[in-house]
């Protein structure tokens, strides 16, 4: 039981020490350009790999529902994982990296936003996502961790979180869906 408590004291600390050290600025920018993708009517893609697709549908989720306001456009929000057939399409026939570029190039615009979540920075699919949506001319946030990975200096907006711990980073990813929700309700 001392073992438990102790590992719980130790997760608390390391969590409380990203607070003190989160990258408040960046997400002060990152909810600005949401924002205006809002107003522009832009169309705001979201895409992650393995827990980080359980946080990107978590985001879509929130984006489209927990943003509506009377005086206010609605969001357009999009999960590039939604649909199972098209993406096991993809993975099987053209490979899994491609799961995500492949609906993004036949939906994206330019000007409409690409949100990218890797707790490494270093999902092929993601990465590939990223890559579409540059061509594409859309903009792109990238939610990472630990340095950052590949997608850390392949998106135009990066948010690193500062953690080793893929727990903590995916839990952060989390507060950051939530917190992007409370600001566009306002």
């Amino acid at each position: 039981m001392t073992d438990n408590i102790t590992t719980i004291k130790n997760y608390l600390s390391a969590l409380t020490q990203v607070i003190e050290s989160f990258p408040v600025k960046e997400l002060a920018e990152i909810t600005k350009l949401l924002q205006d993708a809002r107003e522009n009517e832009s169309t705001i893609f979201v895409c992650g790999n393995g827990g980080s697709w359980a946080t990107a549908a978590h985001m879509v989720c929130d984006f489209g529902k927990n943003t509506r306001l009377s005086d206010r456009k609605r969001i357009k929000v999009i999960g590039l994982g939604d649909n199972i057939p098209s993406l096991t399409a993809y993975a099987n026939d053209e490979g899994y990296d491609r799961v995500f570029a492949e609906p993004l190039i036949n939906l994206m615009g330019p000007g409409d936003v690409l949100i990218a979540i890797s707790g490494s920075g270093n999902s092929p699919n993601v990465l590939e996502a990223v890559k579409a949506a540059k061509e594409i001319g859309g903009t792109s946030i990238g939610l990472t961790g630990f340095e950052g990975g590949q997608l850390k200096n392949m998106v135009d907006h990066p948010l690193v979180i500062p953690s080793n711990s893929m727990e903590i980073i995916e839990d952060f990813h989390m507060i950051v869906d939530h917190l992007l929700t409370i600001c566009l309700r306002q």
